[in-house]
C-alpha cells in the first residue's frame, strides 16, 4: 500500500475515533510478555510464576487499548489480569465496552446460562442478553462514596416487556443520556480467577435496599435472577480490565474508561504513585519499571 494511503487511513481512523487513539498507535503496541500455555488446562500456566517471571513495565500498560484487549485470546487476558493490581476504587461515569476474544465466536454464553435457572418467571431469552449487551450496555457510573454502581442503558425498547410503571433515573455523558438501571454493590473482596489479592468486585446479590432499586427489571442481576457478580482490576487510572459471572460462571470480559481520569492520572501512574484501594496480597505485586 503506498505511504500515502497508509497516512490516509491514519487520519481517516483518527477523526472517527478521536485523536487519542492516534496516539496511542504512534506510542506503539504494548510489549506485554505471556508465559506459554497449551490447550489443554493441566498446561495453564501458574498466574503467580508468571507474574514473577514477565512483570509488566507500567510504561508498558500505559499502551493499553480497548483495541489491543481484544486482540488477545482468554489465555492471555487471564495473564494480563493476574498481574494487575485493583487501584482505587472508581468515580464517576465510565464507559464499557464487552471484549470478545480473538480465536471466540463473538457470542455470549448467557443463552446456556439462562436455560439452566429455574424461576425466573420471565420468558428471558438468551438473544435477548446478547442484543442488551453488545447495543444497548454502555458502561457504568460509580458512586464510590456510597460504595453502590448502576448500569448506563442507552435505549429500553428491549427492556421494556419487564420494566414495570414509574420514572427511571437518567445521566448524560458526553451529551447522550442513558437510562440508569441494574444497581450493584461495591466493595473489595478475592477474585474468582486469581486469589493472591483482591479485586473490586461489583455485586448484584443483594441490591434491593439499595436507594431507587427497581424489582422489575433490576431483579434480573440479583440473586433471584442471573446472580450476576464483576469483578475488575485497574490497567491505569481511567482504564479498567473486568470479568462477569453468572451463578459463578464466567461469562465475559469488558472495558471500563473513563478518557478525562486516564489523562489526569497518567503523570501519577508513571511516577509509581497510584495505590490500590483492596488488599494487594502477601505476594507482593511485583511492577518492572525497565
Amino acid at each position: 500500500m503506498p505511504v500515502r494511503a497508509v497516512f490516509f487511513a491514519l487520519v481517516l481512523s483518527a477523526t472517527l475515533g478521536g485523536c487519542d487513539q492516534i496516539k496511542s498507535w504512534f506510542a506503539g503496541k504494548p510489549d506485554i510478555v505471556y508465559a506459554p500455555y497449551g490447550k489443554d488446562y493441566a498446561s495453564k500456566p501458574d498466574l503467580a510464576q508468571v507474574e514473577y517471571e514477565h512483570p509488566i513495565p507500567l510504561k508498558e500498560l500505559i499502551k493499553v487499548t480497548p483495541k489491543y484487549l481484544a486482540g488477545l485470546n482468554q489465555e492471555q487476558l487471564d495473564q494480563l489480569y493476574a498481574r494487575l493490581g485493583s487501584g482505587p476504587i472508581p468515580n464517576g461515569p465510565f464507559d464499557g465496552e464487552i471484549v470478545f476474544t480473538r480465536g471466540g465466536t463473538g457470542k455470549l454464553r448467557a443463552a446456556e446460562i439462562v436455560g439452566g435457572l429455574a424461576g425466573l418467571g420471565l420468558n428471558v431469552k438468551g438473544k435477548l442478553l446478547e442484543t442488551a449487551g453488545e447495543t444497548l450496555w454502555k458502561g457504568k457510573v460509580f458512586y464510590r462514596d456510597e460504595k453502590v454502581l448502576r448500569n448506563r442503558i442507552e435505549d429500553l425498547a428491549v427492556l421494556r416487556p419487564v420494566i414495570g410503571p414509574g420514572d427511571i433515573p437518567k445521566i448524560a455523558v458526553d451529551g447522550k443520556d442513558a437510562w440508569l438501571l441494574f444497581p450493584a454493590k461495591l466493595y473489595c473482596g478475592q477474585s474468582l480467577i486469581d486469589s493472591r489479592r483482591e479485586s473490586i468486585i461489583i455485586d448484584y446479590a443483594f441490591t434491593d435496599d439499595i436507594p431507587g432499586y427497581r424489582e422489575r427489571p433490576d431483579f434480573l442481576a440479583g440473586r433471584r435472577g442471573l446472580k450476576v457478580r464483576d469483578e475488575i482490576r485497574m490497567v491505569r487510572p481511567g482504564l479498567y480490565l473486568g470479568r462477569a459471572y453468572m451463578d459463578h460462571a464466567f461469562i465475559l470480559n469488558f472495558v471500563l474508561y473513563n478518557k478525562d481520569l486516564d489523562r489526569a492520572g497518567r503523570a501519577e501512574f508513571e511516577a509509581g504513585q497510584v495505590r490500590d484501594t483492596c488488599w494487594g496480597g502477601t505476594q507482593k505485586r511485583i511492577v518492572a519499571t525497565r
